[in-house]
């Protein structure tokens, strides 16, 4: 694998990278507080065929991560994706891959990429936005289980997660799930990719700038206050396929509720014991399933 930098609009990005240019592009987008590292595992299994790349995303390692709120806002991150598939793939991507936030980022590019740009969508524990806020605004599980949002949309929160070597950081990323896989040499991966405090504040700004609506747990808001979304807008009309590790207490299984409706072709599968890091705890499962996917007929 190989690190290219790049240039977007003006701004720096990097990019961890397998294959060759030229063939047909894998774009895999990481989540919250990861980085382009978290397909390190998966990305190889696909060298051969494609070239695969990983960003890290705006606010993230060795991407820009200036600007303030607003320039996190869905519209900016789509953008750059989209830009990045122009730049390598020729405008056609193969299949947009996403976990966690990168998979908010691929539903939000899916919704608005010209037909044919976006042949596949493949998300991995990630939510499409219109279930995920059905379930967020309930003030059931999942408003209880996302009480974190709020907690990190507050002012100076950066700070308490960068304090003692990001110590509160470890402890949001790890909270009830299973991390045997985080290493003492991914740890320090995680710290370089951090880098400070403003490099977590640049990751919080897509918290921030997201215009969902946290209920407390038992108090529900209101539909009317709720975002209004077109229906026909928030359609995902190319194969989509999503891979879900039933152990994930970040997502509940309720998000997943009415996505049917939004997809003309969707297919699910299910790993039992994997949590929310489904990519660090089964990344050949997630491989397979990703390449049973590329290679099916109809």
């Amino acid at each position: 694998m190989q690190n290219i930098h790049f240039d977007l609009n003006g701004k720096r990005f990097h990019a961890l990278t397998a294959g060759t240019p030229g063939k047909p592009l894998l774009l895999f987008l990481h989540g919250f507080p990861e980085y382009c590292g978290a397909w390190a595992k998966v990305m190889p299994e696909f060298a051969e065929g494609y070239y695969c790349v990983a960003p890290d995303q705006r606010g993230y390692g060795g991407s820009w991560r200036e600007g303030d709120v607003p320039d996190y806002a869905a519209k900016h991150l789509a953008a750059d994706v989209l830009a990045m598939i122009e730049r390598f793939g020729k405008g056609k991507c193969a299949a947009l891959i996403g976990h966690d936030w990168g998979a908010s980022i691929a539903y939000a590019c899916a919704m608005r990429a010209p037909d044919g740009m976006i042949e596949r969508l493949i998300i991995a524990n990630g939510v499409h936005p219109a279930p995920f806020q059905t379930e967020l605004a309930a003030g059931g599980d999942q408003s209880e289980a996302s009480q974190y949002i709020e907690w990190l949309r507050a002012p100076g929160s950066e700070k308490k997660l960068a304090e003692n070597n990001f110590e509160r950081m470890f402890a949001l990323f790890s909270d009830k799930m299973d991390m045997s896989w985080l290493t003492d040499e991914l740890r320090a991966e995680y710290h370089r990719a951090w880098r400070d405090e403003a490099g977590v504040r640049a990751m919080i700004n897509w918290y921030r700038a997201t215009p969902l609506l946290v209920a407390e747990p038992g108090k529900p808001i209101a539909p009317e206050k709720l975002p209004k979304w077109t229906p026909s807008d928030l359609r995902i009309t190319m194969p989509h396929l999503l891979l879900w590790g039933m152990k994930d207490t970040a997502l509940r299984p309720e998000t997943r509720d009415g996505l049917a409706q939004y997809c003309d072709d969707l297919t699910v599968a299910e790993h039992d014991t994997a949590d929310h890091w489904i990519l660090h705890q089964q990344p050949d499962w997630v491989a397979d399933q990703i390449n049973i996917f590329l290679h099916r007929t109809s």
